[in-house]
């Protein structure tokens, strides 16, 4: 005997399950109410609870390794993090809103989504690495290539990180139904402390002992395993078996590629490594203030150091830049020297070719980097065995709290063989306030030297780093070397008399009208 149908509801789509609401799609199943748990209510609950809190730890990695990533790669740390977070969390936004439309299949839909969330973001890292390993520095067509890139990628997780909120809420309500406000409230607590979790262990645990590729992999299979385990194991009442299938595969395969791409993370990291600075890399080293790459150095060849991918020493053109840097100071008195930066050795090698020079203090943040320029037979003879010469007394810490610590009237020459004005982690290096404080560390008419950046192609940082050297109440005298280097030498006295070797010239006044860089207005 045939049943009649039942009558459908007002405004339901024709050939639509039961119970679903109006505009549901015909022969898509709709479950309502409570879902059909393996456990105890309670026991489920805690459950999505805790994926939640993994999720979220989860997503803060992805949004910090994007950011790390961006900074060593493009610089200007403020601007990545601006761009990331800015980005991200839009696209979450996004995300959210379109996920409505998956709240009936949330089981499935979730799957699917941290199936997608875990190989988008677990390869990311190694993803932007290789473009900028296999495209040389970006220029040509590449020239905008990192921040296109960057925003594909923000955009992508972002979109699946707030995807992740209305289905998660959904699948929530489904273990036990509570007030919306309720579930809002133990939704968010459960996310942020995630958010905690994953923000502390990313610079904590993952980077130092693990480094941004493999982090960013393992994050991704804690990521699918979670989801899997989530949908499979406790709503697994809510998917057809051909589902049930479907996410097994798609999990397993996901951590399959996870597994395989960590396995082969430290050739890759080598491939890359030689695509970036040649064949002859010998020391790479991440001492967890920067990355440290020496190429050559032995059997005839020409050695050179790369602080965070950046040339710092080795070839003639180096030389010359030490010299500029530091011989015109030292015309006067320079029996007791700063210099601030400088591990390498390099600079104080310079200090130490003049006669007399009795005391050269070297203060670095990176005490791998000194121990480097101390072990490394290449390096070592490259500054001229500098960190043994018993003048020099070395001490690893912030050039800016040394300055701090240091009596009035200690030096007669400081030397600030620091990175670039433009790299935002160096501009407090650059401000009033530092030059302040050299100001008071210098004995009177004592000189400061300060590398102020490349003067033709960023000739405002450069006129901005002299501005702010006035301001702080030196005399100044800015010139410049062969290679785009510019250099300003200043005394708390007199104009600085510029005695320059071959290849410098001093250079005229600076434009009118610049501002001085502060610690809380940086103007590079």
């Amino acid at each position: 005997m045939i049943e009649p149908h039942a009558p459908a509801q007002s405004g339901a789509t024709p050939g639509a399950p039961p119970g679903a609401p109006p505009g549901a799609p015909p022969g898509v199943p709709y479950r309502r109410g409570p879902a059909r748990l393996p456990v105890r209510p309670g026991t489920g609950r805690f459950l999505v609870l805790a994926c939640v809190f993994v999720c979220a730890a989860c997503g803060l990695v992805y949004e910090l390794e994007l950011v790390a990533l961006a900074s060593y790669l493009m610089g200007d740390s403020v601007t990545q993090a601006s761009v990331v977070l800015s980005v991200m969390v839009f696209a979450m936004g996004i995300g959210s809103l379109a996920a409505k439309r998956l709240r009936r299949l949330a089981a499935a839909g979730f799957a699917a989504v941290e199936v997608a969330l875990a190989l988008i973001g677990g390869c990311s890292a190694m993803a932007l690495y290789a473009v900028f390993a296999w495209t040389g520095d970006w220029g040509g067509l590449w020239a905008h290539g990192p921040r296109v890139l960057l925003v594909v990628f923000c955009l992508a997780i972002g979109l699946l990180i707030g995807a992740e909120v209305p289905l998660l809420m959904e699948l929530i309500q489904r273990v036990r139904r509570q007030d919306a406000g309720g579930a809002v409230a133990d939704l968010f607590a459960a996310d942020y402390v995630g958010a905690l979790v994953g923000g502390l262990a990313f610079p904590f645990l993952l980077l130092p002992f693990l480094g941004q590729l493999t982090s960013s992999l393992l994050i991704g299979a804690v990521n699918v395993i979670a989801g899997g385990a989530l949908v499979l194991g406790l709503f697994r009442g809510d998917l057809t078996r051909r589902t049930r299938c479907l996410v097994l595969v798609a999990n397993a395969t996901v951590l399959a590629v996870l597994a395989c791409t960590a396995v082969l993370v430290d050739d890759f990291e080598r491939a890359a490594r030689h695509a970036v600075y040649g064949d002859d890399v010998r020391v790479a080293l991440h001492t967890g203030v920067q990355e440290v790459v020496l190429t050559g150095g032995t059997h005839g060849r020409p050695l050179a150091l790369y602080l965070d991918g950046r040339l710092r020493g080795g070839g003639h053109d180096q030389l010359r830049y030490r010299q500029a840097l530091v011989r015109p100071a030292m015309n006067g008195p320079h029996a007791r020297v700063l210099v601030l930066g400088g591990g390498d050795g390099l600079a104080a090698r310079e200090v130490l070719a003049r006669p007399g020079a009795h005391r050269v203090d070297i203060v670095d943040l990176d005490p791998a980097l000194i121990r480097l320029a101390r072990t490394d037979p290449g390096l070592a003879r490259l500054n001229g065995h500098a960190i043994d010469d018993p003048r020099v007394r070395v001490a690893a810490g912030d050039s800016f709290r040394s300055l701090r610590e240091t009596p009035p009237g200690t030096y007669d020459v400081v030397i600030a063989d620091l990175p670039d004005p433009g790299i935002t982690a160096s501009t407090k290096l650059y401000s009033q306030e530092f030059y302040g404080l050299a100001r008071r560390a210098l004995r009177p008419g004592g000189r400061l030297a300060v590398h102020a950046g490349p003067l033709d192609t960023r000739p405002h940082a450069f006129w901005t780093v002299e501005t702010t050297m006035r301001a702080a109440g030196l005399r100044t005298a800015p010139y410049r070397a062969r290679g785009d280097w510019g250099f300003v030498l200043a005394t708390t006295g007199a104009r600085p008399d510029l005695r320059l070797g071959p290849g410098e010239r001093p250079l005229p006044a600076g434009p009118t009208g610049m501002r001085a860089s502060t610690l809380l207005h940086p103007r590079y």
